[in-house]
């Protein structure tokens, strides 16, 4: 199936082995919104071509429920069949084709509830990711603990700012986002990385978090005009 969604016109992943799209499609992001789908995506990209049943546990589903979330992630585009990496003509692997995804500003409101739902649910994985490893962390290595971990701090710049922080984080860990297939060190193992910039004040046109108008001059909702 090809794609619905489009290829992008500037991808800030570029550089990156492997098909980048950018999702557009209300039905296309849906598919690979679903827990199981993100799981077995992910899999496939850091360990290669696998069958349904070495997926499953990535998924913690049984063989044919990932055997049924695969090939809805083949109808979708982000994955295929892989016989050359079958190790005999019973296998069935399935290898990554899109390696990674953007969604630019959405006017469509089905595409912009879609992408909601896939942000959710990717929240979601990379949040159970980190549980799992904070219920867990006495058990890793004291030097794996020292280098794990996040900061958490508010800053005060323009957009443009925000932008180039952004960018110059992303050209830092680009580089070390290595897939199945690339060249790794003695001693890389997979750390998940989430970086996010929130805005803590409101929209122009709405309250912001004190329940005041943000910079418009107009009241909060709690308060009357004079």
């Amino acid at each position: 199936m090809s794609f619905k969604s489009e290829e992008p016109s500037a991808d800030p992943l570029a550089g990156l082995p492997g098909t980048s799209i950018r999702l557009t499609d209300p039905e296309t992001m849906r598919a690979l919104a679903h827990p199981a789908r993100i799981a077995i995506w992910q899999h496939l990209l850091l360990e290669g071509p696998a069958t349904a049943t070495e997926c499953a546990p990535a998924a913690g589903l049984s063989p044919s429920a990932c055997s049924y979330h695969l090939r809805q992630l083949g109808r979708y585009g982000f994955v295929e069949q892989d016989q050359a990496a079958a190790a005999n003509g019973r296998e069935r692997p399935w290898r990554a084709v899109v390696t990674s995804t953007t969604i630019d500003d959405l006017n469509d409101p089905a595409a912009v509830t879609a992408a909601r739902l896939l942000d959710y649910s990717l929240a979601e994985h990379w949040a159970q990711a980190r549980q799992r490893y904070v219920a867990r962390e006495e058990h890793y290595p004291a030097q794996w603990r020292r280098a794990a971990g996040g900061d958490q701090t508010v800053l005060y710049v323009t957009p443009d700012e925000l932008t180039e922080l952004r960018e110059g984080i992303r050209q830092l860990y680009l580089p070390l986002i290595r897939f199945s297939g690339q060249e790794r060190p003695d001693g890389a193992r997979p750390v998940q990385g989430v970086i996010e910039f929130v805005p803590v004040f409101g929209p122009p046109d709405g309250p912001d978090e004190t329940g005041q108008a943000d910079e418009t001059g107009e009241p909060g909702d709690d308060e009357s005009a004079q």
